[in-house]
C-alpha cells in the first residue's frame, strides 16, 4: 500500500478556504468534512485537511502560528510540465491567493513556482525532467 500523507492547515475561513482549494484543483470529500474541517483531496495520496482554528487547537497544545507573518513550513507539489506548473499558479491567484511570493525557480530540468493560501500557508509547485535529472552529475560532484 502506497503511504498516504494528511497536511492539517489551521484556517480563519472555513468556506474561503474550501473554494479555494477546490478553485486550484482539490476536491472535497464530504465524507471527512463538516462545519470544522474540510477534506481537500489533492491525489489518492494526498490529502489537504483544512481546520478551523478551534477543531486545529484540539491536536496540539502549541499556539497557531500566523502563516501572513511568520514561516511555518513550506509545502510541495509535483507537477506534469512547466504548463501545468503555471496553470496551478495562475488558479491560485484568481482565486484570492498570491502569485510566487518567493522567486521562481527555472534550472533548465527543473521549473518552479510558488502560491500562499488565503491564509498565508505557502505552495510550491514545481516540475522536473526526471529522465535529463538522472543523466546529469549531483551538485556535489560537479
Amino acid at each position: 500500500m502506497s503511504r498516504m500523507i494528511f497536511v492539517n492547515l489551521p484556517v480563519a475561513d472555513l468556506a474561503r478556504a474550501t473554494a479555494f482549494y477546490e478553485a486550484i484543483g482539490a476536491t472535497k470529500n464530504p465524507q471527512f468534512s463538516d462545519d470544522t474541517a474540510s477534506c481537500m483531496v489533492v491525489s489518492d495520496t494526498i490529502f489537504v485537511m483544512l481546520l478551523t482554528h478551534d477543531k486545529f487547537k484540539q491536536f496540539t497544545p502549541k499556539s497557531i502560528a500566523d502563516a501572513k507573518k511568520s514561516s511555518e513550513v513550506l509545502l510541495c507539489l509535483s507537477a506534469d510540465s512547466r504548463a501545468e506548473v503555471d496553470d496551478i499558479v495562475g488558479k491560485a491567484k484568481t482565486s484570492g491567493g498570491i502569485a510566487d511570493p518567493g522567486p521562481k525557480q527555472d534550472f533548465g530540468i527543473m521549473y518552479g513556482r510558488s502560491f500562499e493560501d488565503p491564509d498565508g500557508h505557502i505552495w510550491e509547485v514545481m516540475w522536473m525532467d526526471v529522465a535529463a535529472a538522472t543523466t546529469q552529475p549531483a551538485a556535489a560532484d560537479a
